[in-house]
Order: structure tokens, then sequence, then C-alpha cells
């Protein structure tokens, strides 16, 4: 078989470019410890509110500066409703679910996932301005999903 000089340089170029990946892939799974994220922490959905940290959801100050937020979510409500966090404070959001599948998006941020019941999902952010950010649910959840929202209130 006889290729011509040109399928023999896109063919290098292909394969080049997908050993390139598969090795950029590699090295960084396995030599960096990089992984994509998951649910590697798991509740009971029924004993919700016997379980730290969503025994007593909300804001808890956890160092200098740094503050996590535990969300209780469930048919059309956040628990709490509004969160209140200092300018420039690192928040870590530690949401779950005691009922369906939920989606948990901060409006006008990159803090946006999926809560699955019997799974804890974590996100962090740090708000730089001051504000009020809007909390959605951005999976569909049942006939009052439209209803199901927070809010993040940042002050000075």
């Amino acid at each position: 078989m006889h290729l011509h000089k040109y399928e023999k340089i896109w063919l290098i170029f292909g394969i080049g470019s997908l050993l390139v990946f598969l090795s950029v892939i590699g090295v960084g799974a396995y030599y960096k410890g990089q992984q994509p994220p998951s649910c590697l922490t798991t509740i009971d959905p029924e004993k919700v509110d016997q379980t730290a940290p969503f025994d007593q959801p909300g804001v808890k100050q956890v160092g200098d500066n740094h503050y996590q937020v535990a969300i209780v979510m469930q048919a059309f409500a956040f628990t709490p409703n509004t969160i209140k966090v200092p300018k420039g404070a690192t928040v870590d959001f530690v949401v779950t679910t005691k009922d369906v599948v939920h989606g948990f998006e901060i409006a006008g941020t990159n803090v946006n996932m999926m809560v699955e019941p019997g799974y804890v999902s974590t996100a962090t952010k740090v708000f730089d301005k001051k504000g009020e950010y809007l909390i959605l649910c951005n999976e569909y959840c049942g006939t009052g999903h439209h209803m199901m929202t927070a809010k993040v209130e940042v002050t000075d």
C-alpha cells in the first residue's frame, strides 16, 4: 500500500498528537495524583439531620477569614436560606440533599454542582465583591422547583 506524502504527514501528526495527549493525561493522573472531582464522602440520606455538619446547617468559622457553610437541600428549600459572609473570605460550601437530585448554582460565579442523595458535594469560593448572590437549584426537582432559591450576602 502506497501513501501520499501529505497523508503520511497528517497520519504522523495525528498519532503524535494522540500520544502527547495520552502522555499528559497519564502524567497528570498517575505522577501528580490529579483526578476528576468525585463524591468521595457519602451520607445516609435518611439520617442527614443527625449527621455533622448537617445537624446544625449554617455558617461556621473554621479559620482566619475562612468559613464553612453546611447546606441541606430538600423539597423546594435550602437550609439555611440566607448565608452571610464577609468580603474576601474563603467559603467552603458543603452540600447534601435528603430527597432527590438537586442542582446548586451561585449565579454570577463558577460554583455549580449536582447534589445527589447519599453524597456530600463541596465547592470553595472567595467572594471579592460586596453584594447579594442568588443560589439556584438548576436541576429540575419537581413542581416547586422554580421557587427553590436562597442567597449569599457578602458584607464588609
